[in-house]
């Protein structure tokens, strides 16, 4: 599915809100492990279908939006061969009065396509997209404005 409320909180937990009726959120209470892809600009139709059709009506959904699915080999959840980073998590928690599900990341995945030349994730080239509440528009993210734990110290 195509889960816009969520986001990494520390080190290697993520959180996500998900309603206890998706099957989605069956699925991984009964696995016990979730995979999250960061969709991407060019796949923005495909991720945006997988989150407007239900899985208890359209059960072929991630077929139909042309994705393909291989077993993690981290943990018990697939992972969508075109999306090129993923996520690979272990569920900690779910609370189904408020939607918060917590999974702690056992694995980051990434095609080569998406490294730069020092071997790590370049957003520039993975291009994920976030969802603007706002507008109800997808946003690409990636341009540098900063560097983190640095630029503030010159006001120190």
């Amino acid at each position: 599915m195509n889960a816009a409320w969520g986001g990494i909180y520390t080190d290697n937990m993520v959180g996500i809100c998900l309603a206890e009726e998706h099957q989605t959120t069956q699925n991984i209470l009964a696995s016990k492990a979730f995979t999250v892809s960061m969709a991407t600009a060019d796949q923005v139709v495909a991720c945006d279908y997988v989150g407007l059709v239900s899985g208890k009506k359209v059960p072929d959904k991630v077929e139909k939006a042309g994705f393909h699915t291989v077993k993690s080999a981290f943990v018990n959840a697939p992972v969508v061969e075109e999306l090129p980073m993923t996520l690979e998590c272990e569920l900690v928690s779910y609370d189904p009065e408020t939607c918060h599900m917590v999974g702690r990341i056992v694995n980051v995945s990434a095609d080569e396509t998406v490294l730069g030349e020092d071997g790590k994730i370049d957003l520039d080239k993975l291009r994920p997209i976030t969802y603007d509440p706002i507008h109800h528009h997808y946003r690409v993210l990636g341009e540098k404005v900063g560097n983190a734990f640095s630029d503030g110290k010159s006001l120190k």
